[in-house]
């Protein structure tokens, strides 16, 4: 039976229920885990500024994979320690083409520690307007003296699914695209930039192998990590995509599903079950 060194967890939809809350059961989970031996790593689209929220409240310590694999974030310290940014005239090409292919679409830069957004770009996060800032037009994007993370694209009613197979089409050779399931947004980094690539590169400064690698997430954006990982587990509320590609399935966010798995594995010391085939 493999034992398990590392559990990679999303957070949004997987690893946290409504209103951004992680549950006492899962809280137990992952120090059950830990205190197995394994290093539990946060793997997620969203900034450090999110990361800090989360530590506070429930003792997260160790490493994140933030803005799908743009920064390695160490959390007890609350430095970034690697990054993988996108080159401003590379985010301006892109918001060029993104521009012509899909029609209404707005821009925004996020810095790690800020967002600065063009006019047309209308989304906000509850709970950030301290790092949003607005900007005259696009161009003030391109000319930020800070690194940029991720360029963000959104149309209002925009359909996330279609707006990536636009950005691929126009724009695949210049940058990494995906989405976290936001309506109408779509999320892009440095070329070849994915989750699953910068933890592969954070295993293997630790030794350790895809295999000994269990994983958990709920959109596209986590599907790198899902196929990568030894076992993958797509969460029940999971994206139709994740869905149909990742074998293993568990519980919704809302469930535990995170915590089942990981009590049933470092409990139990019970092999993950059988991989069903991926229809």
């Amino acid at each position: 039976m493999t034992r398990f060194r590392l559990v990679a967890t999303d957070l949004d939809g997987t690893l946290l229920r409504a209103g951004r809350t992680i549950s006492e059961r899962t809280v137990r989970a992952l120090r059950l885990a830990a205190d197995a031996g394994a290093e539990v790593v946060v793997v997620t689209a969203r900034p450090p500024r999110y990361i800090d929220a989360l530590a506070e409240a429930y003792g997260l310590t160790g490493t994140a994979v933030c803005s799908n694999g743009a920064l390695v974030y160490d959390i007890d310290s609350r430095t970034v320690v690697a990054s993988h940014t996108l080159a401003p005239q590379l985010a301006r090409r892109v918001a060029e083409a993104l521009t012509r292919s899909v029609p209404g679409v707005g821009f925004a830069v996020e810095t790690g520690h800020r967002v600065l957004y063009a006019p047309e770009f209308g989304l906000r996060h509850a709970g950030d307007e301290h790092a949003e800032f607005a900007v005259a037009g696009n161009d003030e994007l391109w000319v930020t003296d800070e690194p940029i993370v991720k360029l963000l694209a959104w149309r209002s009613g925009g359909d996330a699914d279609a707006m990536l197979a636009a950005a691929e089409e126009s724009a695949g050779p210049l940058a990494s695209f995906t989405h976290s399931g936001g309506a109408g947004l779509l999320e892009v980094g440095a070329a070849d930039v994915t989750k699953a690539g910068t933890l592969a590169d954070l295993c293997a400064a630790r030794g350790i192998d895809a295999a000994e690698v269990v994983a958990f997430g709920d959109m596209p954006n986590d599907l790198t990590i899902l196929s990568w990982a030894g076992a993958g587990y797509a969460m029940a509320n999971a994206h139709p995509r994740v869905l149909a590609a990742v074998a293993r399935h568990t519980g919704s966010n809302e469930e535990d599903g995170v915590a089942a798995v990981l009590e049933r594995l470092f409990a139990r010391g019970t092999a993950p079950e059988p991989a069903a085939p991926v229809r």
